[in-house]
């Protein structure tokens, strides 16, 4: 028998394809919806909002989170930035592309 402590390392995650550009995103935590495309995300949960710009195939990327409790924001970003990460989100689904 496998000792608890193995198991700590082990992660699960499925993604889902609802519609071109949202997601369903499950996992052994909490499950979250996300709006988007490669280099701009916009993903919503129980506990807030995250946006994600980066550069595609380069693996940078910078994240700011907003939390549904007030006063709570996390990378610095603040909702300006959320607003504007999630503007460029839609625009660039709505764009089409890749």
């Amino acid at each position: 028998m496998m000792p608890l402590g193995d198991l700590v390392g082990w992660r699960f995650r499925r993604t889902v394809r609802l519609l071109p550009g949202i997601s369903l995103n499950l996992g052994m935590g909490r499950p979250s919806v996300s709006f988007g495309k490669r280099g701009a995300r916009v993903t919503v949960d129980e506990e807030g909002v995250r946006a994600t710009t980066g550069l595609p195939g380069t693996g940078l990327s910078y994240t700011s989170r907003a939390s549904w409790r007030s006063g709570q924001r996390k990378g610095g970003g603040g909702v300006r930035v959320l607003l504007i990460l999630l503007a460029l989100a839609v625009v660039g689904w709505l764009g089409g592309g890749r």
